[in-house]
């Protein structure tokens, strides 16, 4: 059980942290006008981009330099009998989060969400939800459900999005073209509530929205008072995708997965954002 209080214990800070971050208003990280915020896409559960972005962030040496982490849980594995392990990489953020508390962030994603509101996402023939819990009690055998209920407070505690003082937006994904027009915008400046969170509620669509239109992507725009999205959360074989000029979508969990270091000192261009893109495969 020791491991496992340790685990639980490590989250459970995590999640404190993660309420009380500094740059926090609501549910909102507000970024200064120095330094940099570099931006993952879906990581799930893929522990050498992980080690990849360690190294490149380097964050004892500079200390202006901030990332944002987001769907860290839900590995892609290579058969249905194979375990997920990707609570180990979601505990190595997490430590790295301890380790750099002003310097680290997460935020939520429709993969955590549906952890903690247990609404099953099914992939290549899994449920992957279940085969995370799984993996999460192979672990930490009797200590499992102990874990499993930190990593609810974890979820529990994330940001639902980033901003940065050159009108940057930087979320996981934004709400679908439907569910634009009724989005609560105000979400940002509140803690969620689990009305929030569920299904029909507006921390929800922003993280499971897709195939974003050339006007919902305006209207949001208008709403928020930015300029640009940065996101994750639809796939990218290729690493990134550029929509509407107005929205850059990463992938940050597989081979050709890349991640986009933001100069938070300029005005930005989607010229500027995507010139910042750099492969994780570049990073040694």
């Amino acid at each position: 059980m020791k491991q496992a209080d340790q685990a639980a214990q490590t989250l459970l800070q995590v999640a404190d942290l993660n309420q009380n971050d500094p740059l926090l208003n609501g549910s909102l990280l507000t970024f200064p006008n120095y330094g940099q915020v570099v931006m993952t896409g879906d990581l799930h559960g893929h522990r050498r981009n992980l080690e990849r972005l360690k190294h490149y962030c380097n964050l004892g040496q500079f200390q202006a330099r901030h990332v944002i982490l987001h769907e860290i849980i839900h590995e892609e594995v290579e058969g249905l009998a194979d375990l997920d392990h990707s609570c180990e990489v979601l505990l190595d953020a997490a430590q790295w989060k301890l380790d750099f508390p002003e310097q680290v962030h997460f935020i939520q994603s429709n993969h955590e969400l549906a952890q903690l509101t247990r609404h099953d996402i099914t992939k290549n023939g899994r449920v992957v939800t279940l085969a995370f819990e799984e993996g999460v009690r192979e672990a930490f055998g009797d200590g499992g459900n102990q874990v499993l209920e930190a990593v609810n407070s974890y979820i529990r505690s994330l940001p639902l999005a980033g901003r940065t003082s050159n009108r940057v937006f930087l979320s996981h994904s934004l709400p679908g073209p439907r569910d634009v027009p009724d989005f609560d915008p105000s979400v940002l400046s509140r803690v969620p509530t689990d009305e929030d969170l569920c299904d029909g509620g507006p921390a929800h669509a922003l993280v499971w929205g897709r195939y974003h239109t050339a006007d919902a992507l305006a209207m949001m725009r208008e709403w928020l008072d930015v300029d640009f999205f940065v996101c994750g959360h639809q796939p990218q074989d290729t690493g990134y995708d550029v929509v509407h000029d107005q929205m850059v979508i990463l992938a940050s969990d597989h081979n050709h997965g890349v991640f986009l270091s933001l100069d938070l000192s300029k005005p930005a261009t989607i010229e500027s954002l995507t010139r910042s893109i750099r492969p994780l495969a570049s990073i040694p």
